[in-house]
């Protein structure tokens, strides 16, 4: 580790006092405790704890949560730690007197409340070396993401793509088949975090290095199908849309392995394309069928992850196909980049202060 990177972990005095004066100057304090409680319920309680605790009182919920919580916290530590945890709450209830036994806090106490303190400390140590892990993965998952929209005569594209936490299982990218012709995919792998992470940067590959040999489309999803079934892992499976287009024409062939069908948007018309065959990993032997659809001078096809139609409110509410659609049908005339940006407005305003809870990805394709 080097030297600057043990300054800025260790911190300095000025640092410290500039830290607890910005933290004692936020104006969302209690907003952020707030959401940081809504969130430890969430991650903690089972579904069976949350729906007892919709039918409870406040004053049953004020006996139950902090023991269900206590608990979870307990279970979750490794056993040295539990056991420190144990004996900090027995001190901090005992009263063992030191000499003079007029002291306001017994060594007792004291000494509960440092063992508290250390428990904190290798949670915390534990986490910052975690997020390094994430962090490394996340500049690595970046750097094989495309840097810019990519830019093919008589189209016009734009690609997005945000993870839910610090690394995602949506793979967004391109890549020039032919001279006149270019391949694009997006791709949603179940789950999030470093594991989707991981299986998308295996799936990004595996396209790179097949689609430019591709005898056809279907013999590239039957390819792909054969791969993740041979090397995949169970209960992780990728779904696919990976489609191509030329510059002579608007038609665009694509495969739809298992994800959810792209929209032909033509002025306020919406039309969902057929569904394709199975997801990456699922089935074996699956075979596939090349899906074709003619876009018009200023027609639009709009491929999307689930974490468009499934950002959620602070009620609980999700963004919905129906939503969707109806923002669509009012955004005619746009440009590539404009819709894009318009979809990713109306989302952050329907969720709030809500955290995202899915990788979110769309590509928007405009023929010009």
């Amino acid at each position: 580790m080097n030297q600057n990177k043990k300054q800025q972990r260790s911190g300095g005095e000025a640092g410290f006092r500039e830290t607890l004066k910005s933290d004692f100057r936020q104006e969302d304090f209690a907003k952020n405790i707030k959401r940081d409680w809504e969130e430890v319920v969430e991650f903690f309680m089972t579904e069976e704890r949350r729906e007892e605790l919709r039918e409870m009182s406040w004053l049953k919920k004020l006996i139950y949560v902090p023991f269900w919580l206590f608990k979870a916290m307990y279970l979750h530590l490794t056993p040295a730690r539990r056991i420190l945890l144990l004996i900090a709450v027995v001190l901090s209830f005992i009263n063992i007197q030191g000499r003079t036994g007029d002291a306001s806090f017994s060594n007792g106490h004291i000494l509960g409340v440092l063992l508290l303190l250390f428990i904190l400390l290798l949670e915390l140590k534990d986490k910052i070396l975690a997020r390094d892990e994430l962090e490394a993965g996340r500049a690595v998952q970046t750097a094989l993401m495309p840097d810019e929209h990519p830019r093919f005569e008589g189209w016009d594209i734009w690609i997005h793509t945000s993870p839910a936490n610090d690394v995602g299982g949506d793979l967004v990218d391109y890549i020039y088949v032919e001279d006149a012709r270019l391949g694009l995919s997006l791709g949603d792998v179940a789950g999030k975090g470093l594991g989707a992470a991981l299986f998308m940067a295996k799936l990004q590959s595996t396209l790179r290095a097949l689609a430019p040999g591709r005898q056809s489309i279907p013999w590239l999803g039957a390819q792909l199908s054969s791969i993740f079934d041979r090397d995949g892992i169970p209960n992780r499976f990728a779904s696919l849309v990976y489609l191509e287009i030329t510059h002579e024409s608007g038609q665009v062939s694509l495969l739809n392995a298992g994800h959810m069908p792209p929209l032909h948007i033509r002025g306020a018309e919406i039309t969902e394309l057929p569904r394709g065959g199975p997801a990456l990993g699922i089935v074996k032997h699956s075979s596939f069928e090349e899906l074709k659809v003619e876009l018009r001078k200023d027609d639009i096809l709009l491929v999307y992850s689930d974490g468009l139609t499934e950002a959620q409110n602070a009620s609980g509410d999700f963004f919905g196909d129906e939503r969707l659609r109806r923002m669509l049908a009012r955004i005619q005339g746009l440009d590539a980049t404009r819709t894009g940006t318009h979809i990713l407005e109306r989302i952050q305003h329907f969720a709030g202060d809500m955290r995202q809870h899915d990788d979110l990805s769309l590509m928007i394709l405009r023929r010009v």
